[in-house]
């Protein structure tokens, strides 16, 4: 192969929360085209997160490894400051002190999303845990690893975040973990272009994870029967476009352009070229200004 078929040859690239969904996809499409990906998380196959599900470090590295790069899993809980700095100890110790691209996919917040209630009726702690989970993380994270990137004045820190525009997501505090991470971004931005390194955020459009198959009682591969429940799941993503939005963007040489912006795959794909899976370019923001928008409204100008 040669460095276009591999552009992020030689690169190393940390994916925290890279078990399942969009973590996972970016994670692999990130291998693919040749870089070096850590993985972390909490479910290993030395021991689960408290979600339970059979999807693990160790299955993404696999799978970054089969894609052409090389998958390293490192088990860390990324509330712990003390398990990050371990785990950015280790990468550069092992990379020589590099890291190009930092993506911060933490989440594991949907079984404490309450999308029922307004705040005053919501339970507190479980609400607050959830920012802990969906933004401390974050912020632990990059405060450990950014320095890498620092050292060598250039990179790219990727947020993942659901939708880019001000409009609410339907519940409090998923709405405000959500916007409160591209603000992450933001600040990132801001404190990283003098050095050099790139911050943005990023959204799919309706991604289609293991677990949203699994709601619809699909599999990836008669996953269009979901739309007989919910026409909307026909405009749906999987992981890999999202990733390959990510893989476009840390091999761009221009990506400090587009630093503090909150991006999406239904934009990037028309700037990089690139398709889901199956080859396809799904476009989430086209399907809602066309059925959705007069019941819900325009879905907002970007952030």
């Amino acid at each position: 192969m040669t460095t276009k078929d591999l552009p992020l040859a030689g690169r190393v690239a940390l994916v925290a929360g890279g078990t399942r969904g969009g973590g996972r996809g970016i994670a692999v499409e990130l291998g693919a085209a040749g870089a070096t990906v850590y993985v972390s998380g909490r479910s290993s196959a030395s021991g689960r997160s408290e979600l339970g599900r059979a999807e693990t470090i160790e299955g993404t590295a696999e799978r970054v490894t089969a894609a052409g790069g090389l998958g390293i899993p490192v088990r860390t809980d990324h509330s712990r400051p003390e398990e990050v700095r371990a785990l950015v100890d280790r990468i550069a110790a092992e990379q020589d002190g590099r890291l190009d691209v930092l993506v911060n996919s933490v989440w594991g917040g949907d079984p404490l999303t309450d999308w029922e209630h307004p705040l005053w009726e919501q339970d507190l702690e479980r609400g607050l845990r959830l920012l802990r989970q969906a933004v401390e993380t974050h912020v632990i994270t990059s405060r450990f690893a950014l320095p890498l990137l620092v050292a060598r004045g250039s990179g790219l820190v990727v947020e993942v975040t659901d939708g880019n525009t001000a409009r609410y997501r339907g519940s409090f505090f998923y709405d405000l973990a959500k916007s409160a991470v591209i603000r992450l971004a933001v600040a990132q931005a801001a404190e990283l272009k003098p050095h050099g390194v790139a911050a943005v955020a990023i959204t799919p459009g309706f991604l289609r994870s293991e677990a949203m198959l699994e709601h619809f009682g699909v599999t990836e591969e008669n996953w269009r029967d979901g739309a007989a429940q919910d026409p909307n799941f026909a405009h749906s993503e999987t992981p890999a476009y999202l990733g390959r939005a990510v893989a476009a963007l840390a091999a761009d040489p221009a990506v400090l352009a587009r630093t503090g912006r909150a991006l999406a795959t239904w934009d990037l794909y028309k700037e990089y070229g690139f398709t889901d899976a199956d080859g396809s370019r799904p476009d989430f923001a086209a399907h809602w200004a066309a059925e959705l928008e007069e019941e819900y409204g325009p879905l907002g100008d970007p952030l």
